[in-house]
């Protein structure tokens, strides 16, 4: 669940702020056309303020608790045994990074990320370390500034890769797709890989296909992982490496 010490930031704050301040503002004026006589242009802008504010509520639920349920539960079903090598690509201000460590005792995990402040609020290793230190996991986690298309480690190297709503903001489909091959290719034989992602799931489940994934499958992770509403859903994306 959410520690309250540890600030994990807010997702895409300008779609947030835009999806809560376009509702109020459309309320707004379908109350001033109701006031002057003209109802049928003041319903239309009731039902998109009203669809907006539900959005923006939405929205605010995923980033601030829903993506933290979902994620306990996934991890919880791999059943780490504590001495596993965790990769988190994009970790941002460490979600699912230090969830994974929580859940380690002699190994370690790792997060590699371009700390990027546009894909989420006040995103900077120094936040993460903090955020490290506040789970109580900061002597079990290493960071690392890096493109995720080009990871900077040996084929093999990890027990577990995961990422979430990292790789779709690479902008070209090639990146993306280097980006999960090398997910691949640092996965240890019998390594798992674990991708949310509300954009791009079957192409990415196509190129471990590609790479000769095993047990490849994509899923639905329900309401609480929705940025905003269905149109937004987010999937994940599971395999094994034989």
């Amino acid at each position: 669940m959410v520690n309250p010490r540890a600030n994990y930031g807010v997702d895409a704050p300008g779609v947030l702020a835009g999806l809560t301040l376009g509702g109020i503002a459309e309320l707004a004026l379908a109350a001033v056309l109701f006031g002057i006589g003209w109802p049928i242009p003041a319903v239309v802008l009731l039902v998109g303020g009203i669809v907006l504010v539900v959005g923006g509520a939405l929205f605010a639920h995923t980033t601030l608790r829903g993506k933290f349920e979902v994620w306990d539960a996934e991890l919880d079903r791999l059943g780490l045994t504590g001495n596993e090598q965790v990769l988190d690509l994009g970790c941002g201000r460490g979600l699912v990074l230090l969830k994974a460590a929580a859940r380690l005792s002699s190994g370690r995990a790792t997060g590699i990320d371009l700390w990027s402040t546009r894909d989420q609020s006040g995103n900077n290793q120094d936040a993460t370390s903090a955020n490290a230190r506040a789970e109580g996991v900061g002597d079990r986690v290493d960071l690392i500034t890096g493109d995720m298309r080009d990871l900077p480690f040996d084929d093999a190297t990890f027990d577990l890769v995961v990422s979430s709503l990292a790789i779709h903001n690479i902008p070209q489909e090639e990146g993306r797709a280097e980006a999960v091959r090398e997910a691949f290719r640092v996965l240890k034989p019998g390594g798992l890989l674990r991708i949310a992602d509300f954009r791009n799931a079957r192409r990415y489940a196509e190129v471990l296909t590609e790479c000769g994934a095993a047990d490849v499958e994509v899923y639905d992770l329900g309401w609480r992982f929705w940025y905003g509403g269905p149109h937004a859903r987010t999937s994940m994306v599971a395999c094994r490496r034989p």
